[in-house]
């Protein structure tokens, strides 16, 4: 299944290169997991205040979500980045 994370930054980031390339290295280990395939970051090529500006998508069994959603990788993005997000989409399908 893909597991897709839409977010939109808030306007607190001045730097969303900068952000992204931290969220990049924040989720390098996550296919480490068990059951998680792939680790995929793609950032916005547009900058309008009507997009969002980074998808993480996750390649993972279907099983493995549970196990992400526990995972340290999974609970430490929460705590880094939340409060760096204006909103946030989460995405499932196979």
């Amino acid at each position: 299944m893909k597991h897709y994370i839409i977010v939109k930054f808030n306007s607190s980031v001045s730097d969303r290169h900068a952000l992204v390339e931290e969220i990049r290295r924040h989720f390098a280990q996550a296919s480490e997991i068990d059951g998680i395939n792939s680790v995929n970051l793609c950032p916005s090529v547009i900058d309008l205040p009507n997009r969002y500006d980074l998808m993480i998508i996750l390649e993972m069994d279907k099983s493995a979500l549970p196990v992400w959603a526990e995972s340290s990788i999974h609970t430490e993005w929460k705590r880094r980045y939340s409060h760096l997000l204006e909103s946030k989409a989460i995405f499932d399908c196979d």
